[in-house]
């Protein structure tokens, strides 16, 4: 993507860093973001995860100055977004693809945009060409799908040809060409660069397209990182599919393999120890195994572990004798057999 509005606004636009310190939000007793702190750099695609009331969306509406936070910063080229010379040149930012007067014209909604930044009205056309709305730029907005509204929301954030975007749930309603369109367009606008912070609860997906990732819990982070680093953590394990789930998961932990968890389907999965050793221990207690895969970690297993205990409403779980203890992966407690 290039425009006459390249150097202008990279020369407004600073390092492209956000950086959130210590980062509090109050509503009443809840607390909904709780002392977050960490940094996104450019050239990078950067996913912002967490369970459903985590403080994603509280957090990026700070970072963004729409609401002000109870302690703490957040910053976009070292400064409060209020503070900057043209945010709508700096950051384009799509919260909300909803908010459109359903009567208006989508290209009539871009050139209202453009008059507001400043910028020719030929860069509402070429938006709507970059995100596939050429055709559909004449249509009243209100008939707009909700995929179709979400490419309408990134268009208008990224008229000013912005340094920064900011991204909440933006594959939400798009086909499954639309999503690999976006992870192509949000490689290709960090390679150049810029910055870009995502959030999405298409835990695959973002896999496929992050560099790094910031993953909060209860409010407050509790990792980031690279992706590497972020599956380094987390070791393999063997999917089992057997005759006895039961007799097997409790003949694992008296050989002193504990790290046991049950999956959806009555499947156990076994960290901790190779498929020969799990298949030496089911034959010696007389159990059939109809098969094992051996599973790397990914995005999704480490997620689950480092987010389970927002799930957690009651204190420590009572799990029935015949299950070796409170999965370490796996879905949050309420997947499975109990």
């Amino acid at each position: 993507m290039t425009s006459s509005l390249m150097m202008e606004s990279a020369a407004n636009d600073g390092s492209g860093r956000i950086v959130v310190t210590r980062l509090t939000k109050q509503f009443g007793s809840v607390n909904a973001v709780n002392d977050l702190t960490f940094a996104v750099e450019p050239g990078t695609v950067t996913g912002f995860l967490g369970p459903n009331g985590s403080g994603k969306t509280t957090t990026l509406r700070m970072v963004l100055g729409l609401i002000a936070p109870t302690a703490g910063t957040a910053t976009v080229n070292g400064v409060a977004f209020a503070q900057l010379d043209h945010p709508g040149r700096c950051v384009g930012a799509v919260l909300d693809s909803q908010g459109f007067h359903p009567g208006r014209k989508a290209r009539q909604h871009l050139l209202v945009y453009t008059a507001a930044l400043g910028v020719p009205d030929q860069r509402a056309d070429e938006m709507l060409g970059l995100v596939g709305l050429t055709g559909a730029a004449g249509r009243k907005v209100g008939g707009y799908s909700l995929g179709m509204r979400q490419r309408l929301a990134l268009a208008v954030a990224l008229l000013g040809d912005p340094q920064v975007l900011v991204l909440d749930e933006p594959a939400n309603g798009l086909d499954p060409e639309g999503i690999a369109w976006l992870r192509n367009f949000l490689k290709d606008f960090a390679g150049s660069g810029r910055t870009v912070l995502v959030s999405s609860h298409l835990l695959r997906e973002v896999e496929q397209t992050v560099d790094a990732v910031v993953i909060i819990s209860g409010g407050a982070c509790v990792f980031q990182g690279s992706l590497k680093d972020l599956r380094g953590g987390q070791l393999p394990r063997v999917i089992v599919a057997s005759a006895d789930a039961s007799t097997l998961a409790r003949a694992l932990v008296q050989a002193q393999i504990t790290d046991v968890v049950w999956l959806p389907g009555g499947q156990l999965a076994v960290g901790g120890a190779g498929a020969q050793q799990i298949g030496q221990v089911a034959l010696d207690a007389g159990i059939a195994v109809y098969g094992m895969q051996e599973e790397q970690a990914d995005l999704e297993r480490a997620f689950f572990a480092l987010t389970a205990g927002q799930y957690t409403a009651a204190p420590t779980q009572q799990y029935p004798a015949q299950h070796p203890g409170p999965p370490r992966y796996g879905p949050p407690p309420g997947y499975g057999p109990r």
